[in-house]
C-alpha cells in the first residue's frame, strides 16, 4: 500500500516546504492507559519516519511544531520530560541526520529553552550545518504572534536609528526579520489528531498554504499518511487569488 501511494506522487510537483503540527501524543498515551509523556516518547518514531520519507521524496524543507510558547503552561513534570526527551533525541539522531545529509535548524524563542537543551540543539545545528539534501526545522518555544512582534520591534529599532524610513517598510523587509528568513513559505501544512486549527503556527508564512487535517494521532502517523497528504495537495488547484481560467 505504502509503495503504491508513493508511486502515484508526481515528483515534479512536490511542495518545497511542508510544515506539520504534531498533535495527539497525549491522547494516544491515554488510549494505552499511560501518562502523556509516554505519547511524546512514541512520537519520536513518527518524526524519524516522516523526516526520512520527506528526504527520500526530495522535499527541501520540513518544519515540525515541536513546542509552542503556550506549552510552557503545561504541568511542570511534562515540560521537564519534554525537554529531557528533546536533548536525548537530538543527541541520538545527529549521526543519522549527517548520514542522510540533512541539516538541522530551529526557530522560536530559543533563549527561553533550558541551558542543556539549548546547548545540545546548537551543537547539532553546527554539526549538520554543511548538509544539503534537506533542512529539518524544529519550532521550539515558538509562537507566530511572538515572531511577528519580534520582527516589528526590530523594524522599529531600525527606524529609530534612521537605518530605514517607515515608508520603506514592505512585506519583504518584515519577512527578513522573521525566524524563517531565507526559507520558502510552506505550501502544505499538515495537522494530526483531528483538530482543525493552526494554533499560532507560522501565521504569516501559511497565508497561501494548503491545509491537510487527519484524524491520525501523531505517534501513529506513518510514511503512508504523509504520501496521502501530498497526493491530496497535488489534486488541489492553487490559484493565489487568480481564477481557474487564468491558471489554466
Amino acid at each position: 500500500m505504502e509503495n503504491t501511494l508513493k508511486s502515484q506522487i508526481d515528483l515534479k510537483r512536490l511542495p518545497k516546504h511542508i510544515a506539520i503540527i504534531m498533535d495527539g501524543n497525549g491522547r494516544w498515551a491515554k488510549k494505552q492507559g499511560k501518562i502523556r509523556t509516554f505519547g511524546h516518547e512514541n512520537g519520536v518514531k513518527a518524526v524519524r519516519d516522516t523526516t526520512e520519507a520527506c528526504a527520500e521524496l526530495g522535499i527541501e524543507y520540513l518544519t515540525l511544531y515541536a513546542f509552542s510558547t503556550e506549552n510552557w503552561n503545561r504541568p511542570k513534570y511534562e515540560v521537564n520530560a519534554l525537554m529531557r526527551l528533546l536533548v536525548k533525541t537530538i543527541n541520538a539522531e545527529t549521526k543519522t541526520l549527517n548520514k542522510n545529509n540533512i541539516r538541522l535548524q530551529a526557530i522560536g524563542d530559543l533563549d527561553s529553552l533550558p541551558k542543556a537543551t539549548r546547548e545540545e540543539l546548537q551543537q547539532a545545528i553546527d554539526n549538520t550545518s554543511s548538509n544539503t539534501r534537506m533542512t529539518l526545522v524544529l519550532a521550539l518555544s515558538y509562537s507566530s504572534k511572538w515572531e511577528i512582534m519580534n520582527a516589528v520591534k526590530k523594524l522599529t529599532e531600525a527606524v529609530k536609528k534612521s537605518e530605514i524610513n517607515p515608508t520603506d517598510i514592505t512585506e519583504h523587509s518584515l519577512e527578513k526579520h522573521l525566524c524563517t528568513a531565507g526559507m520558502p513559505d510552506p505550501e502544505l501544512m499538515i495537522r494530526t489528531s483531528g483538530e482543525h486549527r493552526i494554533s499560532n503556527f507560522l501565521l504569516w508564512q501559511l497565508a497561501y498554504a494548503e491545509f491537510y487535517f487527519t484524524e491520525t494521532l501523531w505517534p501513529d502517523f506513518s510514511k503512508q499518511h504523509l504520501y496521502e497528504a501530498i497526493l491530496d495537495y497535488q489534486n488541489r488547484e492553487r490559484r493565489f487569488g487568480k481564477t481557474s481560467e487564468q491558471i489554466k
